[in-house]
């Protein structure tokens, strides 16, 4: 099956309880080996792609994507030095829906394919560059609408837009969206203390995004930059590299990450405060508006990388995973006791290694991990939020979730948390209603004892990944491919010594089997259900029909189940007899002991 925008509703996310869709129109096969039609043939001259070598001498530089693939992070080389405006490339899914172009072009390996060195190794990646290539020297002597004058006077984070997806680049015509509805949703400098509820000592210094120049784009909402010589706060500031933090959508989590570390207690195992807040006049509206900030920069890079590339050469020590581990615990532990903050994005993505071989948590959106990482009584509340507010079936000729069964889910949400409807429309940062903290609907669901134990159980995979040395708990995930990849899955247990084993079993008490462990994607870049002999990846030999009707019943069986766990939950609490800690799971503090214990006995017998 395809693996593009569609599945996510039709295979991955909960909606698929609910899809009725009908698989998409197979060829006919018959006793003779089957021939594309000519449509699809390559043997048509229109379907062949001029070339796909890289240039000799880019424009331009793609630093990596997101959005499934349909966003991709562009970089103008012509320009020299330019500050990090995000001018990304978009190509809408629809453009690019032809079976032919997606399998020419690598689409279905760009859904989930982030990092920089693979993404430049795909035929989109390539045909994005061979196209702004020839639209850059056709708007070269354009004035006001040249590419340099974009750098100038287009507002933050406007969209350079595939309006077609051609094999021909000159055919494919290329649209300048500026994105004013983003710097609208800024907050101004002058009103970021009120608005953050932070005392203005603790807002830091300034800087104009036109005095940093990027390095490079890291992910979505990272990348790195340098700050043009004499415009720091001190000199050894324009000498060296930073991270700076911005979001060209969604701007409510930038500020709810800000506000968040400003007011976070120091820790070593948490990244520092920002240094400087980055700043952007913007031409509509006549505000100067903070875009995001700046960050240090651990030039190690991540543990995710960091811990197979360390197995795979025998260099995986007992006492750093065990020294890591313990550092991760301890700064999880103050985030909540000292920073009196929720920590929803547990995962390896998001620890990085300082100069001193010591992890650092970053992070602070409160976003949230997917179902492969979260906790059961997450999932529970998350698939209850999708299904109450997901209306992309809805809107399909061929059959969405009808309005009751939205309502019903809507209702159960209501009960759970009064008002939720106003975080979840919200794009922008403003009071929210209720005193919430956060935009995280399900877990401001949960009780304080209740959000522990939902970091317990991150914690737990986190350890499983940090002692088996493994990049992720799950082999082959939809969303999200890697360098190294798994070799093996979560609970298998391989490296990891018998006395943690029987910790991570008890921080992930209550873990449901996923939708991974039926559905996965193949070397191909396709969904196809795991092999019913040996639970290895299939070879693409699934029909789109046996993928949709395996997801339609995993998921009715999960969405039955998440409802009649809230529906206990909810009976129990109103009689006063709910076990907040319904799991039994150790509590963060006992976590931190059972690993320092076993720390002195390691040593003691050395």
């Amino acid at each position: 099956m395809e693996l593009d925008s569609s599945s996510i509703h039709r295979v991955i996310h909960p909606t698929a309880a609910f899809s009725k869709r009908a698989p998409r129109a197979a060829a006919k096969h018959d006793e003779t080996v089957w021939q594309p039609a000519w449509a699809e043939s390559q043997l048509n001259p229109k379907n062949r792609i001029d070339s796909l070598d890289p240039i000799e001498e880019p424009l331009w530089r793609i630093d990596g994507c997101t959005g499934l693939g349909s966003q991709y992070y562009a970089v103008p080389l012509f320009l020299g030095d330019v500050p990090p405006l995000r001018f990304d490339v978009f190509i809408p899914e629809e453009t690019a829906s032809s079976h032919v172009v997606r399998q020419l072009l690598d689409l279905n390996a760009a859904f989930h394919t982030k990092d920089v060195m693979r993404v430049r190794r795909l035929g989109i990646a390539r045909h994005i560059l061979r196209t702004l290539q020839v639209w850059t020297r056709a708007k070269s002597n354009d004035g006001q609408y040249s590419v340099a004058q974009m750098y100038k006077n287009l507002p933050f984070g406007s969209r350079i837009v595939f309006e077609n997806m051609d094999l021909n680049v000159h055919n494919i015509k290329i649209t300048v969206a500026p994105t004013y509805y983003v710097e609208k949703q800024l907050l101004s400098l002058t009103n970021l203390s009120s608005a953050l509820g932070v005392n203005q000592s603790l807002i830091p210094k300034s800087l104009d995004i036109f005095q940093l120049v990027i390095v490079q784009q890291l992910h979505d909402s990272v990348c790195l930059v340098r700050i043009k010589h004499g415009n720091g706060d001190k000199e050894e500031d324009s000498g060296r590299l930073w991270i700076f933090k911005a979001l060209t959508s969604g701007t409510k989590y930038l500020f709810t990450e800000l506000r968040n570390l400003l007011l976070m207690e120091p820790h070593p195992h948490v990244i520092s405060r920002p240094e400087y807040v980055v700043t952007k006049y913007c031409r509509f509206g006549g505000k100067t508006a903070v875009v995001g900030f700046l960050l240090s920069y651990h030039s190690k890079g991540g543990l995710r990388d960091t811990l197979p590339v360390l197995r795979i050469h025998g260099q995986l020590s007992l006492d750093s995973q065990l020294k890591w581990a313990c550092q991760l615990a301890s700064a999880v532990e103050h985030v909540r006791t000292r920073g009196n903050m929720f920590y929803p994005d547990l995962r390896l993505d998001n620890i990085v290694l300082s100069d001193t071989d010591d992890v650092v948590m970053v992070d602070f959106e409160q976003r949230g991990v997917w179902c492969e990482f979260a906790a059961p009584e997450v999932n529970c509340l998350e698939y209850t939020r999708i299904l109450a507010t997901d209306d992309t079936l809805a809107q399909d000729a061929d059959g969405g979730i009808p309005d009751d069964i939205r309502e019903h889910f809507a209702g159960i949400l209501t009960r759970e948390l009064p008002n939720w409807e106003d975080l979840q429309a919200r794009e922008d940062y403003a009071p929210m209603p209720d005193g919430y903290g956060s935009y995280n609907i399900p877990w401001l669901c949960l009780s304080p004892v209740e959000q522990e134990a939902a970091e317990v159980y991150m914690l737990g995979r986190v350890l499983w990944c940090i002692f088996e040395g493994q990049s992720a708990p799950q082999q082959a995930a939809v969303w999200q491919s890697y360098r190294w990849e798994p070799e093996i899955e979560f609970p298998e247990y391989r490296r990891t010594p018998p006395q943690l084993r029987d910790l991570v079993d008890r921080c992930t008490r209550g873990r449901r089997g996923n939708l991974s462990s039926l559905i996965t994607r193949s070397g191909k870049s396709e969904l196809v259900l795991r092999d019913a002999v040996g639970g290895g990846a299939g070879d693409g030999g699934s029909t789109e029909e046996e993928v949709l009707a395996a997801a339609r019943q995993w998921w009715s069986k999960e969405v039955k189940a998440a409802e009649e766990f809230l529906r206990m939950r909810r009976e129990r609490m109103d009689s006063g007899t709910w076990n907040e800690n319904f799991y039994e799971r150790p509590t963060m503090r006992e976590v931190i002991e059972e690993l320092e214990a076993f720390g002195a006995q390691l040593g003691a017998a050395k």
